[in-house]
């Protein structure tokens, strides 16, 4: 066979055998890229996060992602994959959720959708005010942003200023993302207060010994402390609207409690009864200057909507409910039955 000849028949076979290995190598590399795509991350199974700095780039997340190790795959198989899904340059700054599952393309998916990762910060019903601001403190992924400032200086910033800040932010869930401050979330409590005092102050009750919604939020407060149970919430405010309107002394110990600030020990004495502050409703008439507490939408309704009814009076039974009583003399024998334990 004439050299031509031979050379004729090995270069096709030649051209063919550089086409199978070029058909091979890309088909492992497509295997490999697809599998890459569709496999979830190394996620421990409590989760994680990544945090994409403004104005990272796509290598700089990729190389956090190694660096975790979140991902071994080549950097090679994420710029495809961002090339394939047309992402480059579009991927928003923010926190973002690592579930156990998730898979490099979901993760692309929600980081050019600025599906940042939300947290929940709850304000529980009957905090203190000073008790929400230490919440706050110590409350991850949120910026500290209101530590130095005192509680005047505060409600300037949100926008309320010259407000006491005691009883102003209503308890409820709010989201918040990482870099949200302290003053987002207190600026967004606050209106929620606002909004839903105004609209249940316009359906309230006739005939209320209350001249503003401020006292109303006042009212709520002192039955926010008084109980924790929703049945009784109506018929409590309904003892101290009574009051109210009877010209009585309110005595309500959760308020001697709140005036008494730091010299509160846990217990409350006779002599913190007689002993007079702004907040000791028996030594002075009506309601407190400002409320006692933050009160949930629940007490609201309750001050504002107070069962009817004779009762003026009533005492804990020591299993978080109340025993009710129309006259002072039943009172008595009431607080003798379930305070001294001497029931008749």
């Amino acid at each position: 066979m004439s050299d031509k000849l031979m050379r004729g028949r090995v270069w096709p076979m030649l051209l063919l055998l550089l086409f199978l290995l070029a058909a091979g190598t890309a088909t492992y590399f497509w295997n490999a890229y697809t599998r890459f795509s569709s496999t979830p991350l190394n996620v421990a199974a409590g989760g994680n996060s990544i945090d994409v700095s403004r104005g990272s780039s796509f290598r700089n997340i990729v190389a956090d992602l190694r660096q975790q190790q979140l991902s071994t795959a080549s950097p090679l198989y994420w710029r495809a994959l961002a090339a394939q899904m047309r992402v480059g340059g579009k991927l928003h700054a923010g926190e973002y959720a690592l579930e156990p599952g998730i898979t490099p393309r979901q993760l692309l998916a929600n980081m050019v959708a600025g599906k940042v990762l939300q947290r929940n910060f709850t304000i529980v019903d009957g905090w203190t005010f000073a008790e929400l601001r230490q919440a706050l403190a110590k409350t991850e992924k949120l910026q500290h942003d209101s530590t130095n400032l005192d509680d005047a200086a505060l409600m300037q910033k949100i926008g309320a200023g010259g407000e006491a800040p005691e009883g102003r932010f209503l308890p409820e869930t709010y989201a918040y993302v990482k870099g949200d401050g302290e003053l987002d979330i207190l600026r967004r409590a606050h209106a929620a207060m606002v909004k839903t005092l105004a609209d249940l102050w316009a359906g309230r009750a006739k005939d209320l010994p209350l001249t503003t919604p401020y006292d109303a939020l006042i009212l709520a407060s002192i039955v926010e402390k008084e109980t924790g149970r929703a049945d009784e919430r109506a018929e409590i405010a309904g003892v101290f609207v009574r009051r109210l309107q009877d010209h009585m002394l309110l005595q309500t110990d959760p308020s001697v409690i709140y005036g008494m600030g730091a010299k509160y020990a846990g217990n409350i004495r006779k002599s913190d009864l007689t002993t007079d502050t702004p907040f000791n409703t028996y030594t002075r008439a009506g309601l407190p200057p400002t409320p006692i507490a933050l009160p949930g939408r629940p007490a609201l309704v309750a001050a504002l909507h107070p069962a009817d009814g004779d009762a003026l009076y009533f005492v804990a039974r020591g299993d978080g409910g109340h025993v009710f009583a129309s006259s002072l003399e039943e009172h008595n024998r009431n607080v003798d039955c379930y305070q001294r334990k001497h029931c008749r």
